[in-house]
């Protein structure tokens, strides 16, 4: 007998089985993948290994040799001629931190009623939270890169360039950092590039990654007044690249500009990062993680060698419809680890 019951078309099914939510979560995956793509400025610019299990991974680092000429009838052999090479050698561990996630749970009735597709609103703000904590780790290591020892013992290091100043030498106390012109900046990147030169980093892959209001002033020429006029990087001189109707500078001196907000500029040297890897306490200071002092930091000039991220967990989301809570948990997620691999590398402009 006939009870008036019908049998609906599941859009959420593969194949009419199944879950009857499965399809549906393809397109919030796909969102969460994307914006984490599109707002990550440092993702392509350092070193990136993938691990398929483990707690960490070893980056080896080996010295430089030495030659001297030979005098007939020596053995080459014997260290007592200094002929042979004590090649140093030692190495870099970067440690996977704990799960990284942002989560977020939306009410079924709230769905139901809302008449605009919200899920894709929570997949962009959840995807953007995990690239805002990736790149701003990511800034940090970089600016720890130039804060660090060599690797290798007698080995080089490139360190903090003071802009305003235009030199290497030790910066002041951190605190409210000095105002610099467009004129400062084009200066330090040709500094920056001779210290590179001179620590025999290649000139492929330099970048340097300034905050909005310096790598405007690159255009602009903006002195401490913030009064405008053309600044040096943008002149024909120098290769004609950039200007005021792109509003870009692709290179100076051969190091390719970004600009980020995600630059730290405060003072986090007590503040932990809760990422549960202590040997990614980057700037030497216990529990802190990736957190240092960044009062003085304006930006970063390096090459991709200097910082290294261990991944054990690439990006990966999931969805649970929780019936006893009516509505939908939403989580993404990462396991990753960031690290110092080359100090030679990276500088930090100061102010």
């Amino acid at each position: 007998m006939a009870n008036g019951d019908t049998s609906p078309s599941r859009v959420g099914q593969i194949n009419s089985a199944g879950d009857t939510d499965a399809l549906f979560l393809k397109k919030f995956s796909g969102e969460i993948l994307q914006t984490f793509e599109e707002s990550n400025v440092f993702k392509p610019l350092h070193t990136i290994r993938t691990i398929e299990s483990g707690k960490s991974a070893q980056f080896p680092v080996t010295g430089i040799a030495s030659a001297a000429y030979h005098t007939p009838g020596e053995n080459i052999a014997d260290a007592g001629n200094s002929y042979l090479s004590d090649i140093k050698k030692a190495e870099q561990i970067i440690t996977i931190d704990k799960m990284l996630l942002a989560s977020t749970f939306l009410s079924n009735i709230d769905d139901v009623k809302n008449h605009y597709d919200i899920r894709s609103v929570y997949a962009n703000e959840l995807g953007k939270a995990l690239a805002v904590r990736f790149d701003t780790a990511i800034a940090k290591v970089f600016i720890a890169a130039a804060r660090s020892s060599a690797v290798i013992t007698g080995g080089k290091t490139a360190g903090q360039l003071d802009v305003a100043n235009n030199d290497f030498s030790a910066p002041d106390t951190p605190g409210t950092p000095a105002a610099i012109t467009g004129a400062d900046l084009v200066a330090a990147f040709f500094s920056a590039a001779q210290k590179l030169d001179e620590n025999d980093v290649p000139s492929d892959g330099r970048f340097c990654v300034l905050r909005p209001a310096d790598y405007y002033k690159l255009i602009t020429g903006a002195d401490a007044s913030n009064s405008f006029s053309l600044t040096s990087a943008v002149n024909a001189d120098i290769g004609g690249q950039g200007g005021l109707a792109t509003g870009s500078i692709p290179q100076i001196a051969g190091i390719s500009i970004y600009k980020s907000n995600h630059i730290p500029s405060t003072d986090l040297s007590a503040v932990s990062t809760g990422d549960g890897g202590s040997n990614n306490d980057v700037f030497g200071a216990s529990g802190v993680g990736y957190n240092g002092d960044f009062r003085n930091s304006i930006g970063i000039v390096s090459h991709s060698a200097a910082v290294g991220t261990v991944k054990l967990l690439d990006l990966a989301t999931e969805s649970e419809y929780q019936i006893e809570r009516q509505g939908t948990l939403f989580v993404a997620k990462y396991a990753m680890g960031h690290g110092v691999l080359r100090p030679e590398c990276a500088i930090e402009l100061v102010a």
